[in-house]
């Protein structure tokens, strides 16, 4: 069991939550707010997306992230910040007698542009997802491919940002196994356990386990799980030994019918542990922890690349 647990809240995520509860951060400053509230309720580490302000949906937008990322700095409150990369893999087939028909709903580029705000704000931590896998929706494919993930793991060793290595399922693991191989990520490695995001590894006691046999060793690693399966999954990680993810971006219900906050899920989390016998790390714990380095100035690091 870990018994100093780095807590992670993933504040808003991209999914079409924005209609489905009212406490979901949409603004920048409402998300800059909110990394402040998680960090002061226990999360070391703040997992952030940016939404439209207008319409609440994902986006990708450069603007949105420096405002929120410029906001929490301009705070005295300490949080790690780790930003996505995950917006625009996302890929919409046509029917299946003319798949190359791509929907409208297609938003695909590569590694280099997925990580612009990145270059920019130089976070300490940003996601990198693993590999291609299929979700939950007609001919939509996440796409990550080899060549992507080389290219981004490469430009995010050159910037010095940690990146978060999110694994969907096993040969994610593999090929991240494989980078590391190739001295393109930087010991140790960090790893984000995804369970239960349909299709890729179903979130459940055996498939952790088999998840955390197949990480190198040395490897700091955390995990969640989704809806009613968030506290479950983030209880299993710190028996075997990781750290947790919790927030709305997962999760947004507290108990059924009851809708959630960010704060109190980050709460409950860390009672749960708690409870277990454990204690949280604050965020300059979680940097030594996992060998994070904390830009102080963008001009100097830009004079580095």
């Amino acid at each position: 069991m870990n018994r100093n647990i780095i807590i992670s809240a993933a504040i808003s995520g991209s999914g079409p939550t924005e209609n489905k509860t009212p406490h979901l951060p949409i603004t920048p400053k409402q998300l800059a707010d909110e990394a402040i509230a998680v960090a002061k309720a226990g999360a070391a580490i703040a997992h952030i997306h940016v939404r439209d302000p207008k319409t609440g949906a994902a986006s990708r937008d450069i603007r949105l992230y420096k405002e929120v990322v410029d906001r929490i700095r301009q705070e005295s409150t300490d949080v790690i910040i780790n930003l996505t990369t995950g917006m625009g893999g996302d890929l919409f087939l046509g029917p299946d007698d003319n798949p190359t028909e791509l929907s409208q709903h297609t938003d695909l580029v590569g590694q280099v542009k997925r990580q612009e705000h990145v270059e920019l704000l130089l976070p300490e931590i940003c996601s990198l997802d693993c590999g291609s896998f299929n979700y939950d929706v007609n001919n939509y494919v996440y796409v990550s491919t080899t060549d992507m993930l080389r290219t981004g793991a490469k430009r995010l060793q050159k910037l010095g940002v940690k990146p978060e290595l999110e694994v969907f399922d096993l040969g994610h693991i593999w090929f991240a196994k494989q980078m590391i191989a190739e001295g393109i990520l930087d010991a140790p490695p960090l790893f984000q356990l995804c369970m239960g995001v349909k299709w890729g590894a179903e979130g459940n006691t055996a498939n952790m386990k088999a998840m955390v046999d197949n990480l190198p060793s040395g490897a700091n690693w955390a995990a969640f799980g989704l809806g009613p399966n968030e506290m479950p999954m983030a209880a299993q990680a710190a028996l075997l030994g990781g750290n947790i993810r919790v927030g709305l971006e997962d999760n947004i219900y507290l108990e059924k019918g009851v809708l959630a906050t960010n704060v109190q899920l980050v709460e409950r989390a860390r009672k749960i542990v708690e409870l277990m016998g454990a204690s949280i790390q604050t965020p300059a714990q979680a940097r030594e922890s996992l060998g994070l380095k904390k830009h102080n100035t963008l001009v100097e690091l830009a004079r580095t690349l």
